[in-house]
């Protein structure tokens, strides 16, 4: 008697679900005699995402490449998924915000000690022969990692440090965006000319970017961050978990990307040059660029020192 009650209460609770959406309860009981069980295969798409990797060589650690770069993608999903949540709760806490903000540590951890994979699981020689047929492409085209940024902070926090000073909360979008740090990467140094690299990856995103920058311009996590009470936002482990997240991304993660990248590209075996033609050293490495997601986190030594020792 006590299961019958047991299936009373669900299917009332069922019938109070879909009368809130105006939908007919025993039409969907009834579909459930003709659904087929749930497999994990079914489930994961399993089959689905086991023939996304495909290859444009021959040579079998190609496979490793395309591997690695599609869970980094995943894993950058799972990183916006997380951060999208902070930046809806209407009823932020701190201890939300950090749980939240240890969970996308954890996975740019987890980040960064995969760099092993790249730097030790590819023959050098096989990478700079399958490095070509890349060209003009780059992770530097990596639209889910410039969203994570655009999600993380405040515009002028990702622009190129030389123009700071000319653009603020009023400047229009379209005009900061061409004055985003990693623009400089994608010009040519000489002429100021764009390169195929960046061309391509704005004709694909821009606009999506431009519309993500306007929609986290006001709830990014620096800015809901500063949106909690004084104390809160004194909160020790809070703000623990913010210069962790801040320093792994902007420091120890770059870092790690960037020596695999050396690891390959100065091993003498090929030009020196970034398949999509970058100054990928600038780029890269911390130091140049600063990029500082939550910069008032810091102390002036920090900040002057910013990837200066690693």
């Amino acid at each position: 008697m006590a299961n019958q009650n047991q299936f009373n209460e669900i299917l009332k609770q069922l019938q109070e679900k879909y009368t809130k959406i105006d939908q007919d309860t025993d039409d969907h009981l009834f579909g459930l005699l003709y659904s087929k069980p749930i497999t994990y295969w079914d489930y994961i798409q399993t089959d689905a995402l086991l023939n996304l990797q495909i290859q444009r060589t021959t040579l079998p650690d190609e496979m490793v490449f395309i591997a690695y770069h599609q869970i980094n993608e995943l894993i950058f999903k799972m990183i916006l998924w997380e951060i999208q949540q902070v930046a809806e709760k209407e009823e932020l806490t701190a201890v939300y915000f950090e749980d939240k903000i240890m969970r996308v540590s954890r996975y740019f951890d987890m980040l960064t000690t995969s760099f092993n994979i790249m730097r030790e699981g590819m023959e050098v020689e096989q990478y700079m022969k399958f490095r070509y047929t890349l060209t003009p492409a780059s992770g530097f085209q990596s639209a889910q990692y410039r969203m994570i940024e655009f999600a993380s902070t405040e515009l002028i926090n990702l622009i190129d440090y030389r123009f700071r000073a000319t653009i603020d909360r009023n400047t229009p979008f379209e005009h900061a965006f061409e004055h985003l740090y990693w623009q400089a990467a994608g010009k040519d140094y000489k002429t100021g000319e764009k390169s195929t690299l960046l061309v391509n990856f704005e004709k694909r995103y821009k606009g999506d970017f431009i519309r993500f920058m306007q929609t986290y311009n006001t709830k990014n996590l620096w800015t809901r961050f500063k949106e909690l009470p004084k104390q809160d936002q004194e909160d020790e482990d809070l703000v623990k978990a913010m210069r962790h997240y801040d320093y792994t991304v902007n420091v120890t993660w770059v870092m790690a990307h960037y020596n695999a990248a050396r690891h390959y590209i100065e091993s003498g075996t090929g030009d020196g040059e970034a398949t999509g033609g970058s100054d990928w050293k600038k780029y890269m490495h911390p130091k140049y660029q600063k990029r500082i997601f939550f910069p008032e986190l810091w102390t002036k030594e920090e900040l002057d020192n910013w990837g200066h020792n690693v």
